[in-house]
């Protein structure tokens, strides 16, 4: 029982011990830079709004083909 507990100790200040550093980090700016990536969303949300009004215009197939 005293050999867990003191392994149990010895991995939980393995792990707290290294990241005690990243606590003294700078904070972030506060204006982040607008990537690609939006532009990929709302052309990928354009895409998609098309394609449903597109459907929504199709005249329904009938039910044997």
């Amino acid at each position: 029982m005293k050999t867990k507990i003191i392994n149990i100790a010895l991995l939980t200040i393995c792990f707290l011990i290294p990241t005690l550093p990243l606590l003294a980090q700078p904070t972030p700016p506060v204006a982040a830079p607008v990537d690609g990536g939006l532009s990929l969303l709302i052309a990928g949300g354009v895409g998609y709004g098309i394609k449903k009004v597109r459907e929504k215009r199709k005249p329904p197939t009938p039910k044997g083909e």
